[in-house]
């Protein structure tokens, strides 16, 4: 457990075992705590590293900094791997993280040895999208009135992953999850929501990808259904597999062991690229 000063900025960050290195990217609340249960289950045979996101949790706001381009948080992904000499690496982002990490593929494909993208909030291309982003504003818009940032927040965990998630996570790290809802709210969600990749950049893309759906939400009665449909889509433009995990939005959270084990294989040796040597 550490910090270190890359790309302007001061990142805490969390390293454990030997072998490949594999990087975990959090998505809302941005912090290294989200992923705790899947590294000790990984660290028999991998370099794991997690970090909490740029003035997210233990990793301070940055003098000035007031706005979250996620082309900048991708950079600093690639700037913490470089900083660790761990590089190339196989990362997995969930959720605004596989947001994340699609830029960090784009922009530095020299850090990866692979990439696996858990449900991205592109709702822009699910056929439940409009819906889902109507019920989002109308829980943060009551979460607001009723007590600021952290009400909005816990009122967002309690939608997107559900009460019992919310009521499963650890104490310091749910404190941690709340207090970050100023920076997702004021900064970062509303670049989540808009940011939609190049289908033309994704075309060019080389690196072994691996895209990824809860089983849950895969069924077309679950209320978010359009992580799964906006999952195949993201899989459909890199012509890369799409697999399903236990679960549903946050199964490093509800089947972390469960998780571990559907990635190891993956993790180990990544699918080579349909488009490789293309």
């Amino acid at each position: 457990m550490a910090t270190v000063e890359v790309n302007g900025t001061t990142l805490y960050y969390e390293r454990r075992g030997e072998g490949p290195a594999v990087l975990f990217i959090s998505g809302a609340t941005g912090d290294a705590g989200h992923w705790t249960g899947v590294a000790d289950a990984l660290v028999d045979e991998f370099t794991v590293l997690t970090y909490d996101r740029r003035a997210n949790s233990r990793s301070p706001r940055p003098e000035g900094w007031d706005a979250a381009p996620i082309d900048e948080q991708a950079d600093d992904a690639a700037a913490l791997l470089r900083a660790l000499d761990l590089a190339p690496a196989v990362a997995y982002g969930n959720s605004s993280g596989a947001t994340i990490l699609t830029s960090l593929t784009l922009r530095h494909p020299e850090v990866l040895r692979g990439a696996i993208f858990h449900e991205p909030p592109y709702a822009a291309v699910a056929s439940g999208g409009e819906a889902a982003g109507a019920q989002l504003q109308a829980v943060v818009e009551e979460g607001m009135a009723e007590g600021g940032p952290p009400a909005a927040m816990e009122k967002f965990i309690r939608w997107v992953a559900g009460d019992e998630v919310f009521e499963s996570l650890d104490d310091d790290l749910r404190i941690r999850m709340l207090g970050n809802g100023e920076v997702f709210f004021g900064l970062e969600l509303a670049d989540v929501m808009s940011y939609l990749p190049d289908q033309e950049q994704l075309a060019e893309v080389r690196v072994p990808c691996v895209v990824a759906a809860g089983v849950d939400n895969c069924d077309p009665a679950a209320q978010h259904h359009w992580f799964c449909e906006a999952s195949r889509w993201f899989a459909d433009q890199l012509d890369a597999p799409l697999i399903e995990t236990p679960g549903a939005h946050v199964p490093q959270v509800t089947h972390p062991q469960a998780l571990a084990e559907v990635l190891r294989p993956i993790l180990r040796k990544p699918p080579e690229s349909a488009r490789a040597g293309a």
